[in-house]
């Protein structure tokens, strides 16, 4: 029976106001997403702290009875002393190394060793290698500017990465503020992400997918972001006491490898072998050398304890998030990007697991 043309009147009519309200709505998430978009990390950075220090927030409010803003005023201060302390120390300590190398550049005195003549024998590169190292060490000011527009992007790099480094810490203190805010609603914040994803996925799969995106949160942030951060202090305040040139530098080289799932023995091994071929056997050295060792194989021990809390993580996902949120977003993205991709992960595989009984029941039976 074909429809009248009433009817069809009628339809046409429901379906441009369905159109209209759809491309209404459209312009509208463009335009806030559009004003939001300049405060998403910042958003990002804040939520992620905050659920992963929420739990210490409700341990002390069970423990004492005060109010919640109060508590996490408490966090977020700690917090700060606990970050600035070590931080201070790391860019007095990188400053002084600029300042130093700086000065050796200037006064001249800056030699380099000639080569031995076993170099030549090294297969394949020897020679080259001979050559190279022999008009460094008789003409450094001329080779440096052979390689004058090589060392200009270096340079520009470096500065770069540094500049990178020091805004990613503004927004990281800025983001630690935010997050304790939420912190102090952290029981309506809940809900509200309950209601939004039993609004998206259904009531029943909503309070599920909030646990396990809270989980994920917290484990890749203790297991990844926390034992990097642990490492770099327990390794840098060993280089500053140790007087290691670069020091601060390198204690952020092994955070950054530590979030890249790197093993720290790379800048830890290179560095003992510098310190007892410079300063020789004794006891400082070889309390160094067996501290510092150590200090770089701690994520052996702490991963399986932080890491394996709530969830598991694979970790090609943890470094594919960590150099793509770098590559996508600096240096923010790359502690952002685990977490996020973790999340993904983990709920990509419960959308593949979910399917109904039935479809379940026929793959078992082809299987």
């Amino acid at each position: 029976m074909q429809p009248t043309p009433t009817a069809r009147r009628v339809l046409s009519r429901e379906l441009l106001d369905v159109l209209i309200r759809a491309g209404l709505i459209s312009v509208l998430a463009v335009f806030c997403f559009r004003i939001f978009v300049p405060f998403l990390n910042l958003m990002v950075w804040a939520m992620i702290l905050a659920i992963t220090l929420y739990p210490l927030q409700a341990r002390l409010r069970g423990r004492f009875a005060i109010r919640e803003g109060l508590i996490a005023t408490l966090i977020i201060l700690i917090a700060f002393g606990v970050i600035l302390a070590p931080t201070y120390m790391l860019g007095v300590a990188v400053a002084d190394s600029i300042e130093h190398a700086m000065a050796v550049v200037r006064s001249g005195s800056f030699r380099i060793p000639p080569p031995a003549e076993s170099v030549t024998t090294w297969p394949l590169v020897g020679q080259r290698v001979f050559d190279f190292w022999q008009q460094a060490s008789t003409d450094l000011t001329g080779l440096a500017h052979k390689f004058a527009p090589q060392l200009k992007d270096a340079g520009r790099a470096l500065l770069g990465t540094l500049t990178g480094l020091g805004a990613g810490l503004l927004i990281f203190f800025v983001a630690l503020v935010i997050a304790g805010i939420l912190m102090a609603h952290g029981e309506n914040g809940r809900r509200s992400a309950v209601q939004i994803a039993s609004r998206i996925s259904g009531p029943e799969n909503g309070p599920k997918i909030t646990d396990l995106c809270t989980a994920t949160i917290r484990a890749v942030a203790q297991g990844v972001v926390g034992i990097a951060f642990i490492q770099m202090l327990l390794i840098g305040v060993a280089f500053v006491l140790m007087g290691i040139p670069g020091a601060g530098l390198l204690a952020l080289v092994v955070l950054l490898i530590g979030i890249m799932q790197l093993p720290a023995t790379l800048i830890t091994a290179p560095v003992i072998i510098f310190v007892i071929v410079t300063e020789g056997l004794s006891t400082a050295t070889i309390v160094f050398s067996v501290y510092v060792f150590v200090a770089g194989l701690a994520d052996n021990v702490l991963k399986p304890l932080l890491l394996g809390r709530g969830v598991a993580v694979p970790m090609p996902v943890v470094l594919i998030g960590a150099l793509g949120g770098m590559v996508s977003g600096g240096v923010i993205g790359l502690f952002i990007g685990p977490v996020m991709l973790a999340v993904g992960y983990q709920l990509f595989w419960r959308w593949v697991r979910d399917q109904p009984q039935s479809e379940r029941s026929n793959e078992q039976q082809q299987t």
